[in-house]
């Protein structure tokens, strides 16, 4: 027989037992050992870094990769799920830096890169035990025991050998660009880097520079300036050029100046927007015209002693060091730009090649002097005004400087979008710098097009976020100046500048120095030790020593190479691209990875294998306050995920992350919400599972009682099943497509439809003492519908469905399957499907619920019997579902007929006229509380008779008997004698209905009088009378 099942339950106990029963079974392992023969699918984990206690958002994730997992599961996939930890990187960096007090990478490196790379080694398992908590509570099924790691030498060698199949290919190169470059962690960062830290409305100066034109006319004592705009003060002292358009017209004007009056050339397009004074015009002049105009350079850099690592000069597209005033003589003049833009600004472009990479390409056109007067902790080197201090905060003083020298037009605030680190929040600086690139420009057609075979979930983000940054690739910047991170296997000749790409540790062995080769076998990959190793240079002829570049990777790269990389490929486990485990059936991360790990596992995966890395990704929203406001340490807003699974239990979590919005949306989240959905869905089930339960074991049901083949007959049970086979179809599709919110929200409606139409309308069924046929058939479906429920809720709340099965299944069948989780997916049975039922069943909901707006409008109680219900539809069929399902709502809205009048237009039509809203109303029109919905009408007759009057007293009084049952704890079979005084009307009414109110209370007698034990009666009063009731069980 079944276990008992109290209403009251604890779903985070339930958790419990079920995470034990799972243990103890081995449910995990086996969901792939009893499938080894199944085709597989793959799911690759995007590696999170425990070096800080998960939150909401990873839960988020998790579960949604959990859902797709399990359900392939039961539809017989032999699901892979490696988990795996990302250890490298600035996230990491940053946080031991701030446990030891350091400042800067010069303290880094005085503490000792040793000592440091050890504690970030440390840190970095440091919350490995509260993520394995977070992830064992939430259900999330993932291989734990065996994780790739990302320190780890085989995941290092893995990468190498990526590395060095590019290298192979000249597709790894170095080159000087205008790299986005992050002064407090003093290292490069990817684009796909600084997309994640853009912030809008961020103030910066907007300053109209003055240069003044060396060649003047000098005849009327009017000086002349080309006026240039910038955003960036700090990067004035750079200044080596100008750009104009030379197909645009710029005007000269007259002004008052500082100086008494002066003339301003600008592009005469946008003459209106940057003078804001009264100002004369003089005349016009082709952009062309201007080019090789030489101006007086706004900071001589030779006077400020710079030395020549802060100079140079470009000489054949080189970047050449040190500068003389001969070899800078092509400098401080204008120069045609085709990027010079007519929207904002001057038309006049300052240009310092040192910072940004329009300006850098133009100084290796052009063989420009390049001046870097700001070091990479982004302060001002030389003797400026201003030097030692970050650029940003130079800024005012240069404006006031230029103030000064009369060489500043006009100040004001500019609020745009701009990039901040996304790891320590510093504003990042444009910095032209050698750095080490993948050449991804080099296959953007191919990104593009592989990304055509991915199937996003939501669809808009292919071609969307995703795609348009595709379209506008530029190369990776893959090398950082840092410490903690993958090492890039370069090593370079100190005489002869060879450079050689080792590809792993077998190939390091055999090229480096004899004296390094014992140390190779036992080698940690990571800095220092790596340094350590130097090579014979491999240039013909050459004696020198070749020694490793100081960089590591960009940390993206490491999570890019996880496909590979965590089964140590090609060194082991070479058979990836056919056993199934390359490429991904699914991923899913939240949408800030469409710029990080999306693109790197898609970029490394087209270079590698001319092939996308995943062929199926679920991109989630933002997770937001209770407001709406986005979660934040810093506002204080976040909510620790243990305390949520301590108050509901996973499943409700679950369960609200599912459904709450669709993948891409962002998600509300607050202990309320999860709170509303445990109420409205989980405990709404319970209570129907329950109900059973308790039922069953009195009728002592058994599922073998069920006739083979049986077919309902019953009009509820052929509905409630007809529905339920809808919704396996429905559920299967859903999951299929990747899609577990609507899949989710749909269960939710069927629960309640279960709940409150099919087990509410059922209950006398169940009531009823014979064990007949109807009975039975109530319990058959009944049963079908709440194992089928276990099973098709078992991939989005696997704890309440794994205790639903094992009551219902295995605990009365042990030769079933022995988890809910290694069943079989339900199939939908379409015999047992009747569309025309199920509309005129929703017909029916439709119209009760219609029904009962028009009985509270007039303050008719339900239990109130009413003569006659007036409806109209919208059609013949509708009228003849109404017909088929007639009595359920007769008896629904405890009404005697309903009645399809000849004039129901006119009196439909007069009640529209008297309404304010004819799609939705409820108003009184003659005798009749009329609701309008839709279109449709119920019309419900006020009027009550004597005889109505007589029978809905009846059915009051049952109902207050029914209450003293539940204040008596009676159990639901316990039959009562039932005692009452009052006026006559009541005795009238207990003669009348005797059989009705002894039906509804299992009563075997009603007695007039009060019992003998001389305990006092309820006095209650209905319909204005004072009644006394009590009651005793028999």
């Amino acid at each position: 027989m079944f276990e008992p099942v109290s209403s009251r339950v604890s779903f985070p106990e339930i958790d419990a037992s079920v995470l034990q029963l799972w243990k103890d079974k081995d449910v995990f392992a086996r969901a792939s050992e009893e499938r080894m023969e199944s085709p597989s699918f793959m799911l690759y984990e995007g590696p999170p870094t425990a070096n800080g206690s998960p939150g909401i958002h990873h839960v988020l994730a998790r579960v949604f990769k959990d859902v797709i997992c399990r359900y392939r599961t039961m539809k017989g996939y032999k699901v892979l799920r490696k988990g795996g930890w990302d250890t490298h990187g600035l996230p990491v960096e940053l946080e031991v830096e701030k446990e030891l007090g350091l400042n800067s990478k010069q303290e880094i490196e005085e503490y000792g890169i040793e000592k440091f790379n050890q504690r970030c080694k440390e840190s970095v398992f440091r919350y490995v035990q509260e993520w394995e908590v977070m992830t064992d509570r939430i259900g999330f099924w993932v291989d734990m025991a065996t994780p790739y790691v990302t320190l780890e030498n085989e995941y290092i060698e893995s990468g190498w050998w990526i590395l060095k199949q590019l290298w192979d290919r000249d597709l790894l190169y170095q080159g000087v660009r205008g790299t986005p470059h992050c002064p407090r962690c003093e290292t490069s960062l990817s684009s796909h880097e600084v997309a994640l830290g853009y912030k809008e409305n961020t103030p910066d100066p907007s300053v109209f520079i003055k240069f003044e034109l060396v060649s003047q006319d000098t005849s009327d004592d009017v000086s002349t300036y080309l006026l240039a705009w910038t955003t960036t003060p700090w990067t004035l002292a750079g200044n080596t050029a100008l750009a104009i358009s030379e197909t645009e017209e710029y005007s000269v004007i007259q002004v008052d100046g500082s100086n008494g009056q002066e003339r301003l050339i600008l592009a005469s397009k946008l003459v209106s927007s940057a003078i804001k004074e009264d100002y004369q015009f003089i005349s016009t002049v082709k952009g062309s015209d201007l080019v090789g105009s030489k101006y007086v350079p706004l900071y001589d850099p030779f006077k400020f002693n710079l030395d020549e690592l802060h100079m140079g000069r470009f000489d054949g597209g080189q970047l050449l060091r040190g500068l003389s005033e001969e070899t800078a003589s092509g400098s401080w003049q204008v120069y045609a730009g085709d990027f010079v833009s007519m929207e904002d600004g001057t038309g006049v472009v300052h240009i310092a090649p040192a910072f940004g990479d329009e300006d850098l390409n133009l100084g290796k056109e052009r063989g420009l002097a390049f001046v870097q007067h700001v070091n990479l902790q982004g302060n001002i080197v030389g003797s400026y005004s201003y030097a030692g201090k970050f650029v940003k905060d130079a800024d005012g003083q240069i404006i006031d400087e230029l103030q000064e020298r009369g060489l500043l037009y006009h100040n004001e605030t500019y609020r745009h979008t701009y990039p901040f680190c996304w790891r320590c929040d510093t504003p990042v600086l444009y910095y032209a710098k050698p750095s080490w690139y993948i050449r991804t420009t080099s296959v953007k057609d191919r990104l593009v097009e592989g990304n055509q075979n991915i199937n996003w979930y939501p669809d808009y983000i292919k071609d969307g976020r995703f795609g348009e940054w595709l379209g506008n690739n530029v190369d990776w910047a893959i090398s950082r100046e840092r410490y903690w991170g993958t090492p890039i296997p370069i090593w370079i000749c100190d005489q002869c500048g060879q450079q050689e790409c080792v590809g792993g540790v077998q190939e390091l062995s055999a090229k480096c120095l004899p004296s390094c080769q014992d140390e190779i076998s036992a080698l940690d990959l990571h800095r220092p030790y790596v340094d350590e190793i130097q090579l014979k240079c491999t240039s013909n002829g050459c004696e020198g020593l070749m020694s490793r570049i100081p960089e590591v990777m960009d940390a993206w790269f490491d999570s890019g190479a996880m496909p590979f990389a965590q089964w140590h490929y090609p060194f082991d486990n070479e058979s990836i691209d056919t056993d199934g485990r390359f490429p991904a059936d699914y991923i899913c991360e939240a949408v800030d990875q469409t710029r990080g790990w999306f693109y790197s596992l898609h970029a490394l995966s087209t270079l590698l294998k001319n092939q996308p890395a995943y062929k199926n990704v679920i991109c989630l929203g933002l997770i937001l306050d209770g407001r709406g406001q986005k979660m934040s340490k810093r506002i204080g807003n976040v909510v620790e995920p243990l305390s949520v699974l301590d108050a509901h239990g996973a499943d409700a979590l679950r369960w609200y992350l599912f459904t709450a919005s669709h993948p891409g949306e962002p998600r509300r989240f607050s202990d309320k919400l999860v709170n509303e959905t445990l109420r409205r869905v989980l405990l709404t089930l319970w209570n129907v599972y329950s109900f059973f339960i308790n039922y069953a074991t009195i009728d002592e049901f058994h599922p073998d009682h069920i006739p083979e083949n049986w077919v309902p007959e019953n009009e509820l049970d052929r509905w409630i099943l007809s529905e339920l086979n809808v919704l396996v179809g429905q559920v299967d599709g859903y999951l299929n497509e990747y899609n577990p919110t609507d899949a989710g929200r749909r269960i939710q409606e069927f629960i309640d439809q279960l709940s409150n139409w099919y087990v509410r309308r059922s209950r006398r069924r169940f009531w009823k003492s014979e064990n007949d046929g109807d009975k039975l058939s109530a319990y058959a479906a009944l049963y079908d519908c709440l194992v089928t429920l276990s099973k098709l809720m078992a991939p989005l709340a696997p704890f309440i469905a794994e205790k639903i099965y094992q009551n219902l299944v295995f605990g009365v069948d042990p030769d079933q399957t022995d988890s809910v989780h290694l069943a079989v997916f339900p199939e939908i049975d379409q015999s047992l499907i009747d569309q025309e039922l199920m509309d005129a069943t929703r017909l029916a909901m439709r119209f009760s619920s219609m029904g009962r707006s028009a009985r509270s409008k007039a303050g008719l109680k339900v239990r109130q019997p009413l003569a006659s219900l007036f409806v109209r539809v919208r059609n013949a069929d509708e009228e003849k579902y109404i017909r088929l399902v007639e009595p359920q709502i007769l008896e629904e809205l405890n009404i005697k007929k309903i009645e399809f009048k000849s004039d129901v237009e006119n009196f439909y039509q007069r009640a529209v006229n008297e309404s304010e809203d004819p799609s939705n109303a409820v108003i009184q029109l003659d005798n009749y509380s009329v609701c309008l919905d839709s279109g449709y009408m119920a019309a419900v007759n006020a009027e009550i008779t004597e005889e109505l009057a007589s029978e809905g007293l009846a059915r009051e009084l049952a109902h207050r008997v029914q209450g003293l049952r539940r204040d008596a704890k009676f159990e639901l079979t316990d039959r009562i004698i039932v005692y009452y005084d009052g006026p006559d009307a009541i005795s009238r009414v207990m003669a009348e209905h005797l059989e009705y109110i002894s039906q509804e209370t299992l009563s075997d007698d009603v007695i007039l009088g009060s019992p003998d034990d001389g305990t006092a009666s309820s006095l209650q009063t209905i319909e204005g009378m004072e009644v006394m009731l009590d009651v005793r069980r028999v």
